[in-house]
């Protein structure tokens, strides 16, 4: 097991926000804008000669959530596995694609318990997941294993680092309240270089990692270079 039970039940109880802009996922809403964007650039540029398009992509989303970026990928084609270990984000999720009639496969559980071991993902997205679970070096490389030859990983988090203590927790969470307190724990962030090794381990290669800023008053993000607070990796698998 991976998962924590506390965090868990924390996002059951956040469930039904999931799909509210302006509600306690607001910061999510905006930082998923430019990830998607940034998704759909990966795609232009690592298989090419599909133009950006991720349909008919194998896509798997671990940490899916109530399917903010899965179900856009999917209504643009692409075929999806969200997996997500809370019961409430899994029954959001699914309600709010079934509202669009889009076709997402959401399961519930830990990647090791849904996941067929012969299953393999053109593009697997682990995006403010690996900061929530127990044993990082562990879920990347379940993650890892599910990458086809030829595909990518993209995992998102929070660097272990003093600023990220007092911009994504005192800043976020208890000064300006634009995260709930208790969504992070600062002991779980992981450093570049140990999402690194770990990915290495797995037989993944690091072929980007870039900073992300999030301005809280005014709801915007864009990517930097300073990766000492959030930033976004990506790792490839070789090609046979």
């Amino acid at each position: 097991m991976t998962t924590i039970p506390s965090e868990i039940e924390r996002f059951d109880r956040l469930s039904t926000t999931w799909w509210n802009a302006r509600g306690p996922m607001r910061p999510l809403h905006v930082v998923n804008t430019l990830r998607r964007a940034h998704v759909l650039e990966r795609i232009a540029s690592h298989f090419q000669g599909r133009g950006g398009s991720p349909e008919g992509l194998r896509i798997l989303d671990l940490g899916c959530g109530g399917g903010l970026l899965a179900e856009p990928l999917a209504a643009l084609g692409a075929r999806v596995v969200g997996i997500d270990a809370s019961p409430g984000n899994v029954a959001a999720a699914r309600r709010h694609a079934a509202l669009h009639g889009v076709a997402v496969d959401y399961r519930l559980g830990e990647p090791a318990q849904v996941l067929r071991p012969d299953e393999s993902f053109d593009l697997v997205l682990a995006l403010e997941v690996v900061e929530h679970v127990e044993d990082v070096a562990a879920f990347v490389g379940t993650a890892a294993r599910h990458v086809a030859p030829g595909g990518l990983l993209l995992a998102s988090t929070i660097d272990r680092t003093w600023q990220s203590f007092v911009f994504a927790i005192v800043g976020a969470e208890y000064l300006l309240r634009v995260l709930p307190r208790g969504t992070h724990q600062w002991r779980r962030f992981v450093r570049p270089a140990e999402l690194a090794a770990a990915a290495a381990r797995a037989g993944l290669r690091p072929i980007d990692l870039r900073g992300m800023r999030y301005l809280p008053l005014w709801h915007r993000a864009s990517w930097c270079r300073d990766t000492r607070v959030n930033y976004l990796a990506t790792f490839a698998r070789a090609a046979r």
